[in-house]
């Protein structure tokens, strides 16, 4: 339920089959549930109501083509870690925000059909872009029309002094301690003759 959790994995195919088999036992060895228990690393979603949205969404996906891999359960409030695969952007799971535990496995054959998955979607809060080719990364930053992208590194990453914030429906503004101060005072102007 953190606006920046990974939500889509875009994948290469020639490696998608791969990334899916090792992911798959990590995800339904996560610790879930009580949130007190140790290592649990997700707990109850906000309400009954929001978890039962996320089983909705996991179940359309599955019915529509979607490969379950791991997780898919729910108890109360309580959604396991779940794990989809040949998810499309069709999809709610792929094309609205989850708010749950769920990550979405979707695999491209091109950057140029990677770069447009992520810029199709009317959201770009946070990018994380893995890879070896500096070309790619600066190309993903001068074209991807979201508020953060972050090369080698997860969506969630931040960097804490520098601005923060979403393009499209992720939100307008920055946030951040130079941005926050701004925002959230009144410049004046206070002026003597003596």
């Amino acid at each position: 339920q953190v606006c920046t959790s990974v939500q889509i994995l875009l994948v290469h195919e020639s490696i998608a089959g791969a990334v899916e088999a090792r992911l798959a036992p990590m995800v339904a060895g996560l610790v879930h549930g009580d949130p007190a228990q140790a290592g649990c690393v997700t707990g109850p979603l906000i309400s009954l109501k929001d978890a039962e949205r996320v089983e909705r969404w996991i179940g359309e996906a599955v019915s529509g083509g979607a490969r379950l891999l791991a997780g898919g359960r729910r108890e109360g409030a309580v959604v396991s870690p779940t794990l989809l695969a040949d998810v499309s952007g069709q999809m709610n799971v792929g094309c609205r925000e989850i708010f749950g535990p769920v990550v979405c496995i979707e695999r491209y054959g091109d950057f140029e059909a990677a770069l447009a998955r992520v810029n199709g979607t009317p959201f770009g809060l946070a990018t994380g872009l893995f890879t070896n080719r500096l070309d790619e990364a600066f190309t993903a930053a001068r074209r991807l029309r979201v508020g953060g992208i972050h090369v080698n590194e997860t969506s969630s990453s931040r960097v804490d002094l520098m601005p923060y914030g979403g393009s499209k429906e992720s939100g307008f503004g920055r946030e951040g301690p130079h941005h926050a101060m701004r925002e959230m005072t009144e410049e004046r102007v206070v002026s003597f003759k003596i």
